[in-house]
């Protein structure tokens, strides 16, 4: 399907051939509901642990400690490993053949098992440096020091099964097979879960077992995508080529693919360690952090990997036009969720963290500091997602210095902020500085990009974006109506507070869709479309 097929064209989105922007859609939807699978569990397990632990001693140096795996699980499992290996194991599944492509695969495992063994022995071993980096201001507690350092030495080896299973899941959406690595997460909360309760009272520091259980989640993460992998043909074989060209364009790609996609993880990794001043500062933001996630996983991430396979095929074929419609759509359809959950977290932050977490040695004042700290990541939640769209639009032009220079202006940004806004505003300082180095490094990838392409439809995005404004107005009335009802200044409750909870939200999204509805929004319009031709897709799966 070329540029010039005009006849193919949906009238959604000007030159973006209908059947790729139904299947990017397809693609992102099934994302999206594994994704929602694994956020729902993800968001259980740390009410859990916010009920065992709070906001003490114990969940800070578990939190400190658990940046480092935290990052390198959503660095890999989120977009960094795929976005090097597929456009080359694509390349090589197209036009070479099945055996050299399945050579590949298997160089790629061996050399990836062998480096990342030797890189976890070496942070092993390092632990307690590393942790004296991390966590300045736990020089002065020599005990929680310690056990922030075996903490990080327990949880260290889930480094390798984090990459193997981000391997796994760049093989399989190179195939288009997306279901499988979106579910893998399912399994390593469950892991998470199960040590936390069952596991965590056998020993003498709970938190401990917690540590164990994510290690074995990621363990289990990629074990489940062996069975997917083995089905589409894939048998590993010992394969150590580290030469491999293929695996050499890998490390190519990989390494300022990394630095591009890792800006936000980098950023919090900053803003943990200075978070690390203030008494709950690094438990207030990993919680603040994951209700940001929630739809940045579930639609953010899922649209920036459904996206990759056919901007990926679209530079390759120098169809700009096409490419420069394709992230426009992909930018209007993650504002058109993205901007109303933004409001929505900031509006009804503390009643959303009172009633889920507010339990155990969770108590009022944890409640009040991890709202403002949502409050300040919530500021750029949507540039948090439409970074990645516009990243991706870089890789699949094979730049990837670009993404990986404005990357570093923003963590200089960020560093930049957070040491201005941390002195007055505390932890929530730093998880402003986070959001608005997000908004600065979004800027700075649209305008070169839309230099680049000679434009991307601002006209159309800034319609979009005006029809999205409108449409809020009744989600800002209402949740602000909601908060202000005296029962959230009542203690107890729990019912009647969920109830009022839902039926806001419920209220908000009819208020929201029902204006969009109202205004003929070409993204609820192609929403409906998605979803009427997913239904009948997966029932013959």
């Amino acid at each position: 399907m070329t540029q010039s097929n005009s006849s193919s064209s949906s009238p959604l989105s000007p030159h973006v051939p209908q059947g790729e922007t139904h299947q990017i859609s397809r693609a992102a939807g099934l994302i999206g509901a594994a994704t929602f699978c694994s956020r729902i569990l993800g968001f259980v397990r740390d009410i859990i642990l916010a009920n065992l632990f709070g906001a003490n001693a114990a969940a800070d140096a578990f939190y400190i400690a658990y940046r480092i795996p935290n990052l390198l699980r959503e660095l890999f499992a989120e977009g960094s490993m795929s976005s090097a290996f597929i456009p080359v194991f694509t390349e090589y599944h197209s036009t070479r053949s099945k055996h050299e492509a399945w050579e590949l695969a298997s160089a790629a495992f061996t050399t990836l098992l062998t480096l990342v063994t030797f890189v976890t022995l070496l942070g092993i071993l390092a632990a307690p440096s590393l942790v004296w980096m991390l966590a300045p201001g736990l020089h002065h507690d020599a005990a929680q020091l310690a056990t922030t350092t075996l903490l990080t030495q327990i949880m260290f080896p889930y480094l390798l099964f984090v990459s193997l299973a981000a391997l796994a899941m760049g093989i399989l959406n190179a195939l288009r097979s997306f279901a499988i690595p979106a579910l893998a997460p399912v399994f390593f909360n469950v892991c998470v879960i199960v040590f936390a309760l069952a596991i965590s009272p056998i020993f003498d520091q709970p938190i401990l077992a917690v540590a164990l259980g994510i290690v074995v989640g990621g363990l289990a993460q990629f074990l489940m995508q062996l069975p997917g992998l083995h089905k589409k043909g894939f048998l590993f074989s010992w394969n150590f080529h580290p030469t491999h060209p293929g695996v050499k364009r890998m490390g190519v790609l990989l390494i300022p693919t990394l630095l591009g996609l890792a800006v936000t993880q980098i950023n919090l990794t900053i803003s943990t360690i200075l978070a690390s001043y203030f008494e709950g500062g690094p438990t207030y933001l990993f919680y603040a952090m994951r209700l940001i996630q929630f739809p940045l996983g579930i639609f953010g991430v899922a649209m920036a990997t459904a996206i990759l396979p056919s901007l990926s095929t679209q530079a390759a074929k120098g169809a700009h036009d096409e490419l420069r419609a394709t992230v426009n759509f992909g930018l209007r359809m993650v504002f058109f969720i993205i901007v109303p959950s933004m409001v929505g977290l900031i509006l009804l932050r503390t009643p959303i963290i009172h009633l889920f977490f507010e339990h155990g040695a969770f108590s009022a004042q944890d409640t009040i500091g991890t709202a403002s700290a949502l409050w300040g990541f919530s500021v750029g939640l949507w540039a948090f997602s439409s970074y990645r769209i516009l990243a991706m639009a870089f890789y699949s032009l094979q730049d990837t210095r670009t993404p990986a220079t404005v990357a570093v202006l923003s963590v200089g940004l960020n560093i930049g902020l957070s040491l201005w806004l941390m002195t007055p505003l505390g932890h929530t300082g730093l998880a402003l500085a986070a959001g608005l180095a997000a908004i600065g490094h979004t800027l700075m990838l649209a305008t070169i990009l839309g230099n680049r392409l000679q434009g991307l439809l601002w006209t159309r995005l800034g319609a979009s974006l005006a029809r999205t404004g409108i449409a809020l107005l009744p989600v800002i009335g209402l949740c602000t109506w909601m908060v202000s009802l005296p029962i959230w200044q009542e203690t107890g409750q729990g019912p009647q507070k969920a109830a009022w909870l839902f039926l806001a939200l419920c209220g908000s999204a009819l208020g929201y869709f029902g204006i969009h509805q109202l205004l003929h929004s070409d993204e609820l319009s192609h929403l409906k479309l998605m979803l009427q031709r997913k239904l009948p897709k997966q029932s013959s799966q």
